[in-house]
């Protein structure tokens, strides 16, 4: 019997370390207020337009859907308050993952208003973006929910936001796979042709190296081929990857691998191929596409006069 847990991640809010946010956070402030990334310093290091026209009000802003969509990152708010040493105080209304309407509000913001004209874009892009990937993937994981196939992500991230891109990825109802080099023995084609160890006993031997190097770790192996598939499973690997099969090979390999092994499929998957290759009987479909084909949703930072 496969234990699949083993193959899968999950990381929740708490699983990420508030110092790497504050850093992202801190980081994205400093672009807009001090051109961090220039190699020439601004002439100016504030908010020329909101010092220029603004009083310090206390002001209200409701961050608004503007689109159907699956919200995720709202717990950065008081993060992000709290690095531009704002009195602001914040609501949240709708968790992470729950959906959210087109018109409906997520969140409110009261403080004094430069400092909330000052805070707006960072507030709006990391919420944009990650539930830009809760929404995108929520589509994927509805086209698998008649499905026994769990959907898995990559390692296509966006560097320094790994764990926030995953983390949207399970908001919006997938699950992680590795979630660096550190936690898995995946070998891939450009380690297996860095060791001329493609096919037959070669492959089986570097397999059966890999095994040995550490028994706490699982080992999966990429192959892009039927006949790579026989030398895998004898060497005992715990996992395949189908790397780019088509339709027709990815049932093959299926019926050949059975029992011995966890199946996953990846490389050209689409929304559309998932309602083709879910009934198969694989145990994952991973796919970069969750993060890096989704697009920022419409959200806004409305002023309640």
């Amino acid at each position: 019997m496969k234990n699949l847990e083993k193959f899968i991640n999950k990381i929740n809010w708490d699983d990420i370390n508030p110092v790497q946010i504050k850093r992202l956070i801190s980081f994205a402030k400093d672009e807009d207020l001090l051109g961090i990334g220039l190699i020439q310093k601004p002439m100016f290091t504030e908010d020329v337009t909101t010092s220029a026209l603004i009083s310090n009000k206390t002001a209200k802003v409701n961050i608004v859907a503007r689109q159907d969509l699956t919200p995720c990152g709202l717990k950065l708010i008081p993060l992000i308050i709290n690095c531009y040493e704002s009195d602001s105080s914040f609501t949240i209304l709708i968790n992470d993952g729950h959906l959210a309407n087109q018109g409906e509000v997520l969140a409110t913001i009261q403080g004094p208003s430069a400092e909330l004209l000052i805070m707006e874009r960072v507030i709006l892009n990391f919420i944009q973006h990650l539930s830009g990937i809760a929404s995108n993937t929520l589509l994927y994981s509805n086209a698998l929910k008649d499905s026994d196939t769990k959907l898995l992500d990559t390692r296509k991230t966006t560097p320094g936001y790994r764990f926030l891109e995953k983390y949207a990825v399970v908001t919006g109802g997938g699950y992680n796979h590795r979630l660096g080099l550190f936690d898995r023995i995946l070998i891939k084609d450009n380690h297996l042709a860095s060791e001329s160890a493609i096919v037959g006993e070669r492959l089986f031997d570097a397999i059966k190296r890999a095994k040995q190097f550490n028994n706490q770790l699982l080992v999966e192996v990429e192959v892009d081929s039927i006949e790579q598939i026989e030398p895998v499973l004898n060497a005992k690997a715990d996992a395949l990857l189908l790397d780019n099969f088509n339709n027709a090979d990815l049932s093959a390999a299926i019926d050949l691998i059975k029992n011995k092994a966890v199946t996953e499929a990846s490389g050209g998957i689409t929304l559309s191929r998932l309602n083709e290759i879910k009934s198969l009987g694989l145990d994952f479909i991973s796919t970069g596409a969750l993060i890096h084909q989704s697009k920022w949703v419409d959200i806004a930072f409305d002023w309640d006069c």
